[in-house]
């Protein structure tokens, strides 16, 4: 009689750090029901990687460079919902240094299903017992600190003023990766209408009090709203 194959979890791994990328996945492979399917540095990698080998868990780091030629940071506030909409079974655990509420806010709105800390080595030893958790149970995580932080972001009555919506923080988050891109660019990449682009813009302006396209952008990163320039590298 023939042996029945359990199905294992299929992970891939996006962090542009490369003793992380290969940290994450020495930690998971210690689980015998999970497989690391790739590794990424470079967010433009990542549809490909998953068109050729859909996972059931991403792990997504959410300051990668766009690409080798473009360092700006990975439009992740658009890509995550693109992502869940093509593989309505993906499970996107967010793995993180970045600690700004109203960037979790956005991360969680847009569809992940969980935030850790990079410096979580506690959560982090257990890795592979959460991607099983999210994986199987289609539940939601935070490590104790980023719960809080994500509460906070609820609640804070300080925040209301800059509240943008999950599609208003997506176009800047585009801009932000794309900052040469044109309105048409940023349309067919969100798959809507040149006028909805305008529109979006013009509302964020209005709740950022900006004028510009640029000034949107650095505001919202100034406020953890969106991706912020990863640190600079110590000299």
């Amino acid at each position: 009689m023939e042996e029945r194959t359990e199905t294992k979890i299929r992970v891939s791994i996006l962090d542009d750090h490369i003793s992380t990328l290969e940290g994450h996945a020495v930690l998971l492979q210690k689980d015998p029901h999970i497989e690391v399917v790739s590794k990424l540095m470079y967010g433009e990698e990542l549809e490909p990687a998953l068109k050729e080998n859909p996972v059931d868990v991403l792990l997504l780091d959410i300051t990668v460079p766009t690409s080798l030629e473009n360092k700006n940071p990975y439009p992740v506030l658009n890509v995550i919902p693109k992502l869940l909409e093509k593989y309505p079974s993906l499970h996107i655990l967010v793995i993180s240094m970045h600690k700004d509420r109203g960037l979790i806010r956005a991360v969680m709105d847009a569809g992940a299903s969980g935030y850790i800390m990079k410096d979580d080595y506690i959560v982090l030893k257990d890795l592979g017992s959460v991607a099983r958790t999210i994986a199987t149970t289609e539940g939601i995580y935070f490590s104790q600190a980023t719960h809080q932080l994500y509460l906070k972001s609820i609640t804070a009555q300080n925040e209301k003023e800059y509240h943008l919506s999950p599609r208003q923080l997506e176009v800047l988050s585009l801009y932000a990766a794309y900052p040469d891109a044109t309105t048409a660019d940023i349309a067919k990449k969100m798959r809507v209408e040149n006028s909805t682009v305008r529109n979006l813009l013009s509302a964020s302006y209005m709740k950022l009090n900006v004028k510009s396209r640029a000034a949107a952008v650095s505001k919202a990163r100034e406020l953890g709203l969106i991706t912020p320039y990863p640190p600079e590298p110590p000299k």
